[in-house]
């Protein structure tokens, strides 16, 4: 059930209040002026009553505007029947100056409110409630029909326009909604599509090592203690070499490049960021475990894509590389998804990656653990 917000009881006020004050003027006002209003054109028909009822009466017309947003047509139902009870008690008095605004008010509101045929019906029944403020008024009288119900069309066009409009900023915003989903699983498919390169990478590295280490081992049998230590030192060798690089392929796992040689790092940074960024090195610049110095290459080079006017920071603590980027936002979606390679990237070495947009700014902290 719809709640009543602040602006239901401004509407419903401002039409009570206009209402209130044209049937106190209808109670006080003094038949002789309305006589000579008469004489000058200014008004139609002497007054017939004068009664105080007609107050409450005219505002339990208004006050149900109050609920418009559960029913437009209930509320409109009812106004026309205490209008056309208004009618037949106190004949010929002015309900114009209030009745109109609440037949354009609620023309307006049905046509914003239901589809196109409930919205008809809702005109229809404003039109009647048009004709019964008009058929006894002693200001304008039924002759004014001609003029309220055009101009209550024109309001109902608007109101049809306007709920065009709107469904149409509901359906951009359920589209846009979905793109922002679609650009997530894409950043998503690109990481994963990335870890399954490089672990099929990893795995035929490692069989192509192994079989040399074995047939470097067979070839061991038979040959003299100098040569065996000699080839158990290039046995050695190798082994830590094929470690290395599966510490590196696994480095890359889930982002980057793997055919780069020699494997960027920190120091490369300065050639990667355009003229217009500006690169900062604090702290107590050193030769970093190559996992690392590639992650930080790598996570400012996926922001140096989707980042204006870079400002990056590095900073070399004991225990971690702490890096800082700040630029202007140019594409939101592209921003995540390389937000989110830069954290999975940190992820795998321990690390992490903070992000604050604001002011069309983005800010990007990423820590890298060195031990």
């Amino acid at each position: 059930m719809s709640r009543i917000r602040i602006g239901d009881w401004l509407l419903a006020g401002c039409l009570t209040a206009l209402g209130v004050l044209l049937m106190v003027f209808m109670v006080v006002v003094d038949d002789a002026q309305m006589a000579r209003d008469i004489a000058a054109g200014a008004a139609v028909h002497p007054v017939d009553s004068h009664s105080v009822w007609m107050v409450p009466l005219f505002a339990a017309a208004t006050i149900p505007v109050l609920w418009w947003r559960r029913s437009v047509l209930a509320v409109t139902g009812v106004a026309l029947v205490v209008m056309v009870l208004h009618d037949l008690l106190f004949g010929w008095v002015t309900r114009c100056g209030a009745g109109l605004p609440l037949v354009f008010t609620l023309t307006f509101l049905g046509a914003l409110s239901y589809p196109r045929t409930r919205a008809w019906l809702a005109f229809g029944l404003n039109v009647l409630l048009c004709c019964a403020v008009l058929v006894v008024d002693s200001s304008a009288g039924p002759g004014a029909l001609i003029l309220a119900v055009p101009v209550a069309l024109i309001v109902f066009g608007v109101g049809r326009a306007a709920r065009q409009r709107s469904m149409l900023n509901r359906q951009l915003r359920s589209r846009d909604e979905e793109l922002r989903q679609l650009r997530d699983e894409r950043a998503a498919l690109l990481v994963a599509d990335d870890r399954a390169r490089l672990s099929r990478q990893l795995d035929e590295l490692l069989q192509e090592r192994l079989d040399q280490l074995g047939r470097a081992a067979e070839s061991a049998d038979g040959l003299e203690p100098a040569g065996a230590r000699q080839l158990l030192e290039s046995i050695e060798s190798d082994s830590r070499r094929t470690m290395d690089d599966m510490r590196e392929i696994v480095g890359l796992l889930r982002g980057g490049e793997v055919d780069l040689s020699p494997a960027p790092s920190v120091a490369h940074l300065e050639t990667l960021l355009a003229l217009d960024s500006c690169l900062t090195v604090t702290g107590d610049p050193r030769s970093l475990p190559a996992t690392v110095e590639l992650s930080a290459y790598r996570i400012v080079e996926y922001l140096v894509g989707v980042l204006d006017g870079l400002e990056v920071a590095i900073r070399f603590d004991n225990d971690a590389l702490e890096i800082r980027v700040n630029g202007a936002v140019g594409r939101g979606g592209e921003v995540r998804a390389a937000v989110t390679r830069a954290r999975e990237r940190a992820r795998l070495l321990g690390g992490s990656v903070d992000v604050r947009v604001a002011r069309g700014r983005a800010r990007v902290v990423a820590l890298l653990p060195v031990m």
